[in-house]
């Protein structure tokens, strides 16, 4: 039985064997296999002598591939001081530098990293340098986009947790008992929560009012098609806006569930949006709710209305109005112009 340091022996001889016999033709094939390497790579390199003459270029797209391949042209002075100034040291040291450049464009600014090594005799002298060049430009903006939702996250994660604690606060502070807290801080936790799923599937663009106002009223009706009737505009709304008008929609609709037309069995409810009518440039949007409401409706203040009145608008900087007369309740939001846009 052969062991294993002679099959060892035995693979490496017929390695030697296959090279010495076909050295040229391994030497192109490994030549061509290098260039398709760099060009499917998108890689260029560029060789030249202590004089900085070139001796030989390959895959040199652009910009590299004007001006004696180094893209003097497209270069700013300062830029072409900067990679010939590099390349100088490296002859003198013998050290390999290594740069990040970029090129204005005509869509932007192209990024490219640019390596530069000393190529030595068999005596160990400096006699060229190899310059290396990937582009990096979507790398670049992958990162620059990455960075970019990083801090659009952080933002609206501060807002989010601003909005949870002045809930928690106002609840707090209309609630008699911690289960009566519990119950109606839930409820709003949860309404935030459903707005805050459509404003994340729009990639943070915000939400349609129609879908918006039809979720929340949805939590609470088994039918909204029936229970709900909306007329008017469908806007779209910015995150801070998706956010404020939901939470005003939950409370609305917890107080329809107690008291107004969704607590009946045919009862509905009516919302509208219309682009407001006056002087205000450019015009802003009236949200209004409209529903008949039972007899056993409180008059006491609390947090429902105390956010429909003052949380809510002036989150918008918006103003409110909110009438209960007669067995009628009309909730009126104008919303300024700034919180959304129509499609």
């Amino acid at each position: 039985m052969r062991s294993k340091a002679s099959e060892k022996d035995h693979t490496e001889k017929r390695s030697d064997e296959v090279i010495a016999m076909h050295p040229a033709e391994s030497g192109m094939q490994l030549g061509r296999a290098l260039l398709h390497a760099l060009h499917n790579a998108g890689i260029s390199v560029l060789y030249q002598d202590r004089e900085m003459k070139t001796v030989w270029a390959r895959n040199m797209s652009a910009p590299w591939a004007s001006e004696t391949a180094e893209g003097k042209d497209l270069l700013s002075p300062a830029q072409a001081e900067r990679i010939g100034a590099a390349k100088r040291k490296v002859v003198e040291t013998g050290n390999a530098d290594r740069l990040e450049l970029g090129i204005p464009d005509s869509n932007g600014v192209r990024w490219f990293h640019i390596w530069i090594d000393a190529d030595r005799s068999d005596a160990g002298e400096v006699q060229g340098v190899v310059t290396t060049m990937v582009e990096t430009t979507e790398q670049k903006r992958r990162e620059q986009t990455l960075k970019t939702l990083l801090r659009e996250v952080s933002h609206r994660s501060k807002n989010l947790l601003a909005i949870i604690q002045s809930i928690a606060t106002q609840t707090g502070r209309y609630s008699e008992t911690l289960g009566d807290f519990l119950t109606r801080f839930r409820g709003r936790i949860q309404s935030l929560a459903s707005s805050q799923d459509l404003v994340t599937s729009s990639n943070w663009r915000g939400a349609a009012l129609r879908e918006l106002v039809s979720g929340q009223v949805g939590r609470y009706s088994a039918d909204p098609s029936r229970s709900l009737r909306f007329d008017g505009e469908n806007p779209y709304l910015n995150p801070n806006a998706a956010l404020h008008i939901g939470l005003a929609m939950h409370e609305l609709a917890v107080n329809s569930v107690s008291y107004g037309a969704l607590s009946q069995p045919d009862g509905r409810v009516k919302v509208s949006a219309m682009i407001a009518a006056g002087s205000e440039t450019p015009p802003g949007l009236l949200l209004t709710w409209t529903e008949r409401i039972g007899a056993g409706r409180r008059n006491k203040k609390r947090f429902g209305s105390v956010a429909l009145e003052r949380v809510v608008p002036t989150s918008l900087n918006g103003s409110a109005t909110l009438d209960i007369d007669e067995g009628r309740l009309e909730y009126r939001l104008t919303i300024p112009r700034g919180n959304f846009e129509i499609e």
